[in-house]
């Protein structure tokens, strides 16, 4: 008898994300996207250590190409959110044709989606640096890195969609080996294709992206395997599914705000380096390596939050609104917990931390005080995150959206310009936390209005 069937007053068929108590079936889904979220984290960190150690140049030119990779990045998962989501849903309203035309809607999503950014990766990438102001150096070594990227991407958009399709029901423990093998690859490749050891030519800033898209091909390639072999819980088969502009909208519906969301990113950090290149390229040194390091405190969290929406999604499908509630107020105080230790850490040992990417006395100058500013940003940003996937978990993607544009460009890019304007490089950083604080007040008001909608309703039919 399989641990679901033993619950009290389970189903032999439910999902364990209807039955199994909360907290353990919180952390059973999330720790692994956890730990391989982190594994992530330092993928992120080393890969910058290497890049930096060809020269500073080498590191802003990553640092100016983050807005695009992130908007990759962003595209990929919000059509994995958006699929994900509902097909979670489906599950707990047991509706099994729905969800399997929600992941083969989705993998058909993610197709087109990679054909547009191979098309940018061909046409774009150069004019894209020139656009923030980079010098010649720059520019040379960010088109050759983001090209690149973009090209090869096919493994990436593979990898995000297919572990989404396991999130969504419940097996998030091979998700953990797909992220984390792909990672690791990539942590090991990196020092051998940058600077050519083990008889492998020396590419230089171009190893990087080899051995970043190398790591996200295998991934993809484990995802797909993994979904094929274990995920009874959807029927893959192409015969006889014909592209549904209904479903294509719902995926989309809840999709799009994300990539919204994470556009918006792209847009804030395009124009903070625009900001800060008047400065130095040092400062857009120290912005990238920041970026960096905060996602050790993020990438956690979104591994939270990953593990969190499907069983939101499904519980909410399912009529279950205490164990949508006590989901969420557990995954609050995981997040709190994460971001407090970030903070501390950050402020404790900012030069050190800096050091990991071969700072210069300028660089440390500039940097130190900016980690210590930004990081305060930590203490509040732990629940504008898990709300934030709270909307998306609920539908309401559009949320989210909102929350992010007001934080990132009605408060964020405006109090950076402002600031640069007025005082000097160091009043910059404070930005973070203010726009911060805005974001807090918005994402409480949303979800005070989503509860009282979608949730409440439920207690009072029960």
């Amino acid at each position: 008898m399989s641990e679901q069937e033993k619950m009290v007053g389970a189903s032999p068929a439910e999902n364990k994300m209807g039955v199994m108590p909360v907290k353990r079936l919180l952390i059973s889904m999330a720790l692994p996207m956890m730990v391989s979220m982190l594994v992530q984290a330092l993928y992120n960190v080393v890969d910058s250590i290497f890049v930096s150690q060809i020269s500073e140049d080498a590191l802003s030119a990553v640092s100016m190409a983050f807005p695009m990779q992130n908007l990759l990045i962003g595209v990929s998962s919000g059509i994995g959110v958006g699929t994900n989501a509902l097909l979670s849903k489906a599950l707990g309203e047991k509706n099994q044709k729905t969800a399997n035309n929600m992941a083969m809607h989705g993998l058909l999503l993610s197709a087109i989606a990679y054909l547009i950014f191979l098309v940018l990766g061909l046409t774009i990438v150069r004019f894209f640096f020139n656009a923030q102001g980079a010098s010649d150096v720059i520019a040379d070594y960010g088109t050759d890195y983001l090209s690149i990227v973009m090209i090869f991407s096919f493994g990436m958009f593979a990898q995000m969609i297919f572990e989404r399709l396991l999130q969504a029901t419940g097996r998030t423990l091979f998700t953990m080996f797909t992220q984390g093998t792909g990672a690791i690859i990539n942590i090991i490749l990196d020092p051998i294709m940058i600077f050519g050891y083990f008889g492998c030519p020396a590419f230089g800033i171009k190893g990087a992206a080899i051995a970043t898209v190398i790591g996200q091909i295998i991934a993809g390639i484990m995802a797909i395997i993994f979904n094929l072999k274990k995920n009874t819980d959807i029927n893959f088969s192409f015969k006889g599914f014909k592209p549904e502009a209904r479903a294509i909208g719902r995926i989309l519906y809840i999709g799009v705000p994300s990539m919204i969301m994470v556009a918006i990113g792209s847009v804030m950090t395009f124009c903070v380096n625009k900001i800060l290149v008047v400065f130095s390229s040092t400062a857009v040194a120290v912005f990238g390596a920041y970026y960096k390091l905060q996602s050790f405190a993020f990438m956690p969290v979104f591994g939270l939050n990953n593990g969190m929406i499907p069983i939101l999604a499904y519980n909410y499908g399912a009529k279950k609104p205490k164990r949508v509630m006590d989901t969420l107020k557990f995954a609050l105080v995981i997040a709190a917990c994460i971001m407090v230790a970030a903070f501390i850490v950050v402020q404790c040992i900012p030069g050190k931390l800096l050091l990991l990417f071969s700072a210069s006395e300028e660089m440390l100058g500039i940097g130190i005080p900016a980690l210590r500013a930004i990081s305060v940003s930590f203490l509040i940003a732990w629940a504008c995150v898990i709300l934030g996937s709270f909307f998306q978990a609920m539908g309401n993607g559009i949320a989210s959206m909102l929350v992010s544009f007001t934080r990132q460009l009605i408060f964020l890019v405006p109090l950076v310009f402002i600031f640069s304007k007025i005082g000097t490089i160091d009043l910059v950083w404070w930005a973070w936390p203010i726009a911060e604080i805005a974001s807090l007040v918005l994402s409480i008001f949303f979800s005070v209005r989503l509860y009282n909608q979608k949730i409440k309703p439920l207690y009072d039919n029960k």
